[in-house]
């Protein structure tokens, strides 16, 4: 279930965000420019953000597989579409809206499939792994859409994204199997994670304002490394595949990091810091190229994806297994609507002053998101504020989300939920 659910969220990532990729052949062979690439980058994630919690909710009642079988089946119809002769601006910026909206079911679902096989103490490691799939589907994009691109065209480019989510639609669909439930309790429906406490509005703020240093890094990456650099956008794939492999692994070393100590929310402050810091270097890199500006710019792009899985796994964990599926549409709402705004407004800020201001901005807001992470300090230092689940068994979601008082008593096997 962990590879099902990992490959289905590389295979929507793929899509979703490799369209920077194209933006050589977009550029110089489509005649578009950097402001209208940024418009079509936009399209995939806009479409995310208007069906995210819908997706979210549908998996809280029909359950993860069907849901993520049909949302990647109409994925590839659009993506397929495109391919076919779609490479108008407005044509097939519809269909990549229709692509991004049909994969917003994995986005909210996989999550959950995941989630629902772990215990609280494999999750962090567990999530970390599956966390890998947005820079491993960046990185597969980044390898292959260039140069099949330069090849076929920017027909052979999206055939291979329709290709690829077409086999994950099969896969998920034969082998893919929801986690058990736990049986609701007597005492009724399980309470709203969202009343009467600000936590999971603050984590998703924090984690929205971190997609800006993110799609920033990423998203104007390629064309960083041929304009500033003098790469070949090949050359400079393959860089970025490099850079969003190093992101995977600091996924998962940081997910087992979260499980080790037993918190997520105080190491993601910690990571929102360092974003600032690497983000920063990497500005006064760009403004002062040298051999160090594409070594800064893949630390950069790696660190930036550090926090994800962190954030979505406290999300699922706070809202507890009932509200999980909406509670992560609504984060991934957030962030995916911050990373439909910052192309198209990146591109128009770096046509107007450079690359570097962009990176200064995405350097503050990375440490504006780190004094919003909702950390309090408790016995023996920072403390996650809240957990919405006792640890589930393997197979199981969890119980619904009850926020518990710090003084309760866990029986064998369960932790303590600070309130």
């Amino acid at each position: 279930m962990l590879a099902l659910g990992t490959a289905a969220q590389t295979a929507a990532c793929a899509f979703v965000y490799g369209v920077p990729y194209l933006a050589d052949e977009l550029r110089h062979r489509q005649g578009l420019t950097l402001t209208q690439v940024g418009v079509l980058v936009a399209c995939p994630t806009a479409g995310l953000v208007l069906a995210l919690y819908a997706w979210g909710a549908a998996a809280d009642r029909f359950g993860e597989r069907v849901v993520i079988a049909c949302g990647l089946g109409v994925a590839t119809l659009a993506l397929a579409g495109a391919a076919a002769g779609a490479h108008g601006m407005v044509p097939l910026g519809a269909l990549l809206a229709v692509a991004g909206a049909a994969g917003a079911s994995v986005y909210s679902a996989s999550g959950r499939l995941v989630m629902g096989w772990f215990g609280r103490r494999q999750r962090g490691l567990a999530m970390g792994i599956r966390q890998t799939a947005t820079p491993l589907g960046m990185g597969v994009a980044a390898l292959a859409m260039p140069p099949l691109a330069t090849a076929h065209g920017l027909g052979g480019a999206l055939g291979f994204l329709a290709a690829i989510t077409g086999v994950m639609t099969v896969l998920i669909a034969v082998f893919a199997a929801n986690p058990a439930r736990p049986e609701r309790a007597a005492a009724g429906p399980a309470a709203n994670p969202y009343r009467g406490s600000r936590t999971l509005p603050r984590l998703h703020g924090s984690a929205a304002l971190l997609v800006v240093p993110q799609f920033t890094a990423g998203a104007f990456a390629l064309v960083l490394l041929t304009d500033v650099c003098g790469w070949s956008p090949v050359h400079a794939g393959q860089l970025i595949a490099l850079a969003q492999a190093l992101g995977a692994v600091g996924r998962v070393l940081v997910g087992r990091w979260s499980d080790r100590t037993g918190s997520r929310l105080r190491e993601m402050r910690q990571l929102a810091v360092a974003t600032a810091a690497v983000v920063a270097g990497t500005a006064l890199a760009t403004a002062f190229p040298s051999p160090l500006t594409p070594v800064l710019l893949v630390v950069a792009i790696a660190i930036t994806a550090s926090t994800n899985g962190l954030s979505f796994t406290s999300t699922a964990e706070i809202a507890g297994s009932a509200w999980s599926g909406r509670a992560l549409g609504l984060h991934n709402t957030g962030q995916n609507l911050t990373a439909a705004l910052v192309p198209p407004a990146a591109a128009v800020l770096i046509s107007a002053t450079g690359y570097w201001p962009a990176f200064v901005l995405a350097a503050a807001v990375a440490a504006l998101s780190a004094t919003i992470v909702p950390v309090a300090a408790g016995p023996g230092g920072a403390k996650d504020i809240a957990d919405g689940e006792h640890e589930a068994q393997p197979g199981q979601a969890g119980h619904d989300g009850q926020e518990a008082d710090a003084s309760q008593v866990t029986g064998p096997g369960r932790r303590t939920i600070s309130a």
